[in-house]
């Protein structure tokens, strides 16, 4: 089942991640053969589970952040490949992760891996997977690249847990929730943009311009992903539209719509999600709630502020492709929704 609640129109619909594809796309190459062979392994599972998930699709932005924030800066290198392979490993280990601790059964529009050979291989091949992104950082040789990483992976973990915390209650703020996503998703971008000008030298100033393009940029993504799972369609998604309303999970719509509920209404969503009563008839009432109190919209609009500070961390820079295309993926991500 599948309810698409209509969201206003926007009135560009011409953003996308091309020009940022397009000026990658041999550097992306040399990333993809990286990832062949580093998921590799003599134990027959590891690769197929790896794999299953690497060749799904998904738009690789993570890495692509990295070879366009260290070619912003001038780049000529080779490390860039490496780190870029690494951040992909990363995330595709928190999705191995993510799915299993979310017990989901569709991934990128395909089985998960966890519904093919089961929790215990998906979580030790997200393991290996990390294993593999550390060694090609340590391969790199800059200590402070490794730093970055190393604390987006110690912080990534802490908002698993976190979001574990604030599962299934209903009381969960909006800070609360926003504190979930910086740490499960924007951690990761802002790393993945921030190593690109340390491998290039750019000093502090480029360091902390990436950083906070990343950072925004990444909550701007994950915001857009929360109103997806109420306004989007299935086959955009790769999951089921209310996947997140199924799993109990808080997202701001969620929370938006139970602040400004009656109290009727938010003794349902206490039945609802803290009750376990998340079935496709109390989705349609979710729905139509989240329609009464307008709770997407707002939710887009805290995606369109965050993008914005992206866009700032970006204006001192000089006018260059890269600079436009990075900012295109700004409007690119915001603007999934129409």
């Amino acid at each position: 089942m599948g309810v698409v609640i209509p969201l206003e129109e926007s009135k560009n619909k011409l953003a996308s991640v091309k020009p940022l594809v397009d000026l990658t796309k041999a550097d992306m190459e040399r990333v993809n053969q990286l990832i062949l062979s580093k998921a590799g392994s003599d134990v027959q599972m590891i690769p197929e589970v790896a794999n299953h998930l690497i060749s799904s699709g998904g738009k690789r932005l993570r890495p692509m952040l990295t070879l366009a924030s260290s070619a912003l800066y001038g780049y000529q290198g080779e490390n860039h490949i490496k780190l870029a392979t690494a951040v992909e490993f990363m995330h595709t280990a928190t999705l191995l992760h993510d799915d299993v601790v979310d017990e989901s059964d569709l991934r990128r529009g395909k089985s998960t891996a966890r519904m093919i050979w089961g929790n215990q291989a998906s979580v030790l091949v997200g393991d290996f997977l990390l294993g593999q992104a550390f060694r090609m950082m340590v391969d790199v040789g800059s200590l402070d690249a490794l730093d970055v990483l190393s604390s987006a992976a110690c912080v990534i973990a802490e908002g698993e847990v976190l979001q574990l915390s604030v599962a299934k209650n209903m009381e969960t703020t909006e800070d609360d929730y926003l504190s979930v996503i910086r740490a499960k998703t924007a951690a990761l971008f802002a790393a993945a943009a921030e190593v690109g000008p340390i491998v290039a030298d750019a000093g502090k100033a480029g360091r902390n311009a990436m950083k906070s393009y990343g950072m925004n940029l990444g909550l701007a993504f994950q915001l857009v992903d929360d109103v997806l799972d109420y306004g989007g369609k299935a086959a955009d998604l790769g999951k089921n539209v209310g996947d997140d309303f199924r799993e109990g999970k808080i997202t701001l719509p969620v929370i938006l719509a139970y602040r400004r509920g009656t109290e009727e209404e938010r003794a349902f969503w206490r039945k609802a999600i803290e009750g376990g009563e998340s079935n496709d008839q109390n989705l349609e009432k979710a729905l139509g709630l989240i329609t009464k109190y307008g709770t997407l919209n707002d939710t887009i609009g805290r995606a369109v502020h965050y993008g914005t500070i992206a866009r700032d961390a970006l204006a001192p820079l000089p006018d260059t492709a890269w600079k436009s295309a990075l900012m295109e993926v700004i409007d690119f991500c915001i603007e999934r929704v129409n």
